[in-house]
């Protein structure tokens, strides 16, 4: 200790300069030493120290003064945290903030208590014990407050891994569970704490209306009036309680600890009236007629009174004989044979388990709703027009709505809700991972006992009829729980009164602080607008929504009926607590280390399974209601909400699933049955980092009907550290765009110093696992015979051998720019498949995919097939027909016939000048000027060969097309070397040269099946085509694109398709 060397009675104190200048003390002791030296001088002795002052200061730092802990109590609230720091800011006198100095105590036990303790227990409580008797109620209780118990073993868990901000329960779903999952299940939360504010403010006009001005209801008479007169009244209070929270929830805050003592007085009242009950009961009589109770009134208690020798009837005869008061009168039959007894409410043989059994309160006495109230061991003659005099009579007490087992604990779990309290409030807590789950879980075990306790008692102490009479009509109106209180029944009337009151006040200020976290969370786009306030933050448009929420609770006007509907939503919060410490503790993720260490998986899979059951045993619709509502606002926030990477526990559970599969999945490939199109999509982009060919993406999320894999890949040519933004750039633009065309999948974007290699590489590697494409989909180089085209016809044709190296599946889409995008919708046409090859089926399974999206969904499929001289086609048409009988495909079979015939004069041209381009590249280096007038050379001297029939031929099928040279970089850099009297020596050798037969056969083959084509697709909607493997000889790869340009000339849509060497289709089931 600093002041370790301060002794004797007086000691000296340093001058006020030190006040400033000492470093060595630590702060908070030194401030308080100069405040009690500044307390000395205006003492009158400057310069001297009284010494009971500094020993005071030495206990100061681990006991606190008991002024301390008295403003502790004075300041205390259970209002959620946030808001005293809103109203101090109005408070111009409060400059400084205070660090958050509250205990297990004063944080959580008594908001915990406050919450739990509440309008159930002064109001059902003893009509539930009662109508369920003490077994089946002591059920019920032991089955809520387990649930509750469990549910805060989970919630301790997660509040001590980590800080928990504002928000409470919703925070610890929303960031264990993600923003789905924490964004429905928080909406959940806050209609149940808005309609908690409901039942709170009914229960409020309730024991106004019955128990303290009876005569204040505006609407008279029977049932109905009553519901007016809650909704009147409830709309008055709720309108008045709105107000309060709005103009400052300072005004909550400080009525706090009235509210708690409330509930506590009215606890202390119930147990000491117990006691005074075994020594000296009250005084309440019930009237009964045989077994039936009666009204309570100014009329005594039997059927006539003998004064002076003179026998007079009572009011009592008056109501059951047609108002004749004499002795001879007609009157009702039951009243005629059966008895007028009177009984104590409460005996006085104080508490005895044998009361229990004598009194049949063990047992339940569930009713239908109008049965009249009767004692269960009382004899009584009966007569047979029961429902006759249930109309007459206005006498007996009758039950107000139908009860039985899973009603009661719909009404009754409302009671054991507000374990939230202490985890709303961890800001303000000392220690919060200490204090929540101390305080909430001393809480809940206190509450619990109250209750257990109290259903004992009750059943001990009050009479059967007493307990099933809810609103205490039997004993003059009062408040059954009353009866038992004291010092008076008051007692707990006025406590149960500003019990409710408070509670009411702290729902209307706690859910619009709830939705407004929510707001702010930015998931739920629609409520972005209640995240605002006043300048102070106060959530204004939050409180506005909460009160009308509230105010259809008010309408309904029944405790009874709102009760089970905030039921459900508690308990939707508190199964997904439990599921989120479940899904934490089985993830095993590192960052899952909480300080309460008494909580293990099967705890929290036992509560979730308890609330689950508990929602259902409540009410079935409702529960189905309930998760119908947090189901939608789940598949919403998905749907519509912002991403948030929170990491939650959903996400960790994904990793882990998705790990689990894929090392399930086998390495080989799938069976045949299993088969989908797994697709890697190859796109191209322009300097920009934009995608070339976006429809491209519309392609793929139409074929994407087999729900396979898909992954969008690009390649940058360049040095990763040098192009490390573009590539961000464009995996940016890539993805934006597949959620533009709605294409689920993977980007991935390669940096490669060439792009032939970036692409190898992507084929070779993308995909995880058994997770790898087998089907490559790319766009045809439309501009291939162009030389400052990057992905060049090379490419391309390297990338057709890989895939084939690769045994896997190569889609070419031919004009893609003309595809469809996923908004239109062809409403007729024909998908043609020009079945040449086998090639595993993959021609026949395309088109099916297809046709489950929506834009190819009316199209009709169609598959030609070529017959040659030798075939039967009536036979073929037949076997194909067979085939796609047992592939479970509807399409149109057209067998085409194709026979040999002379080669046209045509095709010797285009093979001819398909080989004098190549040979040209091989020998001539041209500049770029004279690359324009030779070319038009060599186009007017193929025009004038033809003309003159230098070619064998009959007809000519059309005119040649322009030809366009094709040049490499090599030979432009070479070109200022060559002399022009060389270049026109060797264009006479080309001119003279002839065309190689085998290239003139694959031409032909070429134009005959383009012209074949073209007269049976040439208006179809989308041409499938075999597409035929390159040339073994890479002499002739540009040949190769030359005969692909053929054939599909002519053609708006084509899909080129090359088969990955296995079968993809079965006719097999």
């Amino acid at each position: 200790m600093y002041l370790s060397s301060w002794s004797g009675r007086h000691v000296n104190s340093p001058s006020p300069d030190s006040c400033h200048s000492h470093r060595d003390f630590p702060i908070a002791n030194w401030l308080s030493f100069c405040l009690l030296f500044w307390a000395g001088r205006q003492g009158g002795r400057e310069g001297e120290w009284p010494a009971e002052l500094i020993f005071i200061l030495e206990e100061m730092d681990s006991n606190p003064m008991v002024s301390s802990l008295l403003n502790k109590l004075a300041n205390y609230t259970n209002v959620t945290q946030g808001v005293v720091e809103h109203e101090e800011d109005d408070d111009s006198k409060r400059k400084e903030i205070k660090a958050p100095r509250m205990g297990t105590f004063i944080g959580v036990y008594l908001p915990c208590l406050q919450n739990i303790l509440g309008v159930i227990l002064f109001l059902r409580l003893t009509w539930i014990v009662g109508t369920a008797g003490v077994l089946e109620s002591f059920i019920i209780v032991f089955i809520c407050c387990s649930g509750t118990m469990l549910t805060a073993i989970s919630m301790s868990a997660i509040a001590t891994n980590g800080v928990v901000p504002a928000g409470g329960s919703y925070y610890m779903i929303s960031r264990s569970l993600g923003p789905e999952f924490g964004g429905a299940v928080g909406l959940c939360f806050y209609l149940g704490t808005t309609f908690a504010g409901a039942m709170y403010i009914l229960g409020t006009i309730e024991i106004l209306l019955k128990y303290i001005a009876t005569n204040a209801a505006i609407f008279t008479g029977g049932e109905e009036a009553t519901l007016n007169n809650m909704r009147v009244y409830g709309t008055c209070i709720l309108a008045l309680m709105a107000i309060v929270v709005f103009v400052g929830v300072k005004y909550v805050n400080k009525l706090a600890l009235v509210f708690l003592a409330c509930v506590i007085l009215s606890i202390i009242a119930i147990y000491a009236g117990v006691i005074k009950t075994a020594f000296d009961p009250p005084d309440f009589r019930i009237c009964l007629l045989g077994n039936r109770t009666l009204l309570s009134g100014d009329h005594i208690c039997a059927k006539y009174v003998i004064e002076n020798n003179v026998t007079e009837t009572t009011l009592l005869w008056k109501k059951f004989c047609s108002d004749d008061p004499s002795l001879n009168a007609t009157c009702d039959e039951y009243f005629r044979l059966n008895n007028v007894t009177e009984i104590q409410g409460i005996p006085g043989d104080g508490v005895a388990v044998g009361k229990l059994l004598e009194w049949n309160n063990l047992w339940s006495v569930y009713r239908e709703k109008g049965v009249i109230i009767e004692k269960q061991d009382m004899p009584s003659v009966p007569v047979p027009s029961l429902e006759e005099v249930k109309e007459k009579s206005d006498a007996y007490v009758y039950t107000d709505i139908m009860t039985y087992f899973t009603m009661l604990v719909g009404i009754y779990f409302p009671s054991v809700t507000g374990i939230m309290a202490g985890s709303n409030r961890s800001g303000d807590l000392r220690d919060a991972q200490k204090s929540i789950p101390t305080g909430t879980i001393l809480a809940i075990s206190t509450t619990s006992f109250i209750y257990l306790s109290c259903i004992i008692l009750f059943g001990a102490c009050i009479e059967g009829v007493v307990l099933r009479d809810k609103f205490g009509e039997a004993v003059n109106g009062n408040l059954v729980i009353g009866t038992l209180a004291w010092p008076s029944p008051w007692v707990i009337v006025i406590g149960s009164f500003f019990s409710t009151c408070g509670a009411g006040l702290q729902s209307l200020t706690g859910a619009p602080r709830l939705l407004q976290a929510i707001a702010r969370d930015g998931i739920v786009p629609f409520l972005h607008v209640f995240g605002h306030g006043k300048a102070n933050g106060e959530p204004t448009w939050a409180l506005l929504l909460t009160a009308l929420i509230c105010e259809i609770g008010i309408l309904i006007a029944s405790l009874d009926s709102v009760a089970p509907i905030l039921s459900m939503f508690f308990l939707m919060c508190y199964l997904f607590v439990n599921l989120a410490c479940a899904v934490q503790t089985l993830l095993r993720t590192p960052n899952w280390r909480p300080r309460f260490k008494y909580y293990h998986w099967t705890l929290s899979f036992l509560g979730m399974s308890l609330c689950l059951a508990l929602m259902f045993i409540c009410s079935w619709y409702y529960a189905l209601v309930a998760m119908l509502i947090a189901g939608c606002i789940y598949k919403y926030i998905e749907y519509r909400g912002a991403e948030k990477e929170w990491g939650d526990g959903i996400r960790g559970l994904s990793l882990n699933a998705a790990r689990y599969a894929l090392l399930r999945v086998e390495h080989g490939p799938p069976h045949t049955k299993n088969w989908r199109p797994q697709v890697l999509v190859l796109l191209n982009l322009d300097s920009e980092q934009l995608v070339k060919h976006p429809r491209l993406l519309s392609f793929t999320s139409q074929l994407k009907a087999g729900k396979g894999l898909t992954i969008v890949g690009s390649v940058l040519p360049g040095i990763y550290l040098d192009k490390y933004t573009e590539a961000q750039t464009a995996e940016e633009n890539i993805r934006s765009l597949m959620g533009v065309e709605k294409t689920k999948g993977f980007c991935q974007i390669v940096v490669s110093s060439s792009l032939r290699d970036g692409i190898s590489h992507l084929i070779q590697s993308a995909g995880l696992g058994g997770m790898k494409h087998n089907t490559v989909l790319m766009a045809w180089p439309q501009s291939w015979k162009q030389t400052d085209n990057h992905f060049s016809w090379k490419n391309f044709v390297d990338t057709v051998r890989e895939t084939t190296a690769a045994h896997q599946a190569l889609l070419v889409a031919k004009n893609i720019d003309l595809f469809p995008m996923n908004q239109e919708r062809f409403t007729e046409g024909n998908i043609d498949v020009w079945w040449i090859v086998h090639d595993g089926g993959m021609l026949m399974l395309l088109p099916f995919l297809l046709r489950q999206h929506k834009v190819w969904r009316k199209c009709k499929m169609r598959i030609f097939t070529v017959a040659q001289m030798d075939d039967n086609s009536i036979q073929m048409k037949k076997d194909l027909q067979m085939f796609l009988y047992h592939l479970r495909l509807n399409a149109e079979v057209e067998v085409v016939e194709m026979f040999e015939n002379d080669i046209s004069a045509f095709t010797y041209e285009k093979t001819l000048v398909m080989e004098q381009r190549s040979q040209m590249l091989k020998q001539m280096q041209l500049s770029k000027n004279e690359r324009e007038r030779e070319a038009q050379l060599i186009h007017d001297r193929n025009t004038a060969s033809h003309s003159t029939g230098m070619v064998k031929s009959h007809t000519a099928i059309t005119t040649p097309e322009k030809v366009q040279m094709t040049w490499t970089k090599e030979k432009l850099i070479s070109e200022k070397h060559k002399n022009k009297e060389t270049s026109m020596m060797n264009y006479k050798d080309i001119f003279n040269m002839k065309p190689n037969q085998s290239n003139v056969r694959r031409m032909h083959t070429a134009v005959k099946l383009n012209g074949v084509v073209l007269n049976k697709s040439q208006n179809a909607q989308l041409v499938l085509l075999n597409m035929p493997g390159p040339p073994k000889n890479r002499q002739g790869d540009e040949n190769y694109m030359e005969f692909l340009e053929v054939l599909t000339e002519g053609l708006n849509r084509v899909l080129l398709v090359r088969g990955g060497g296995r079968e993809v289709i079965t006719i097999y089931s």
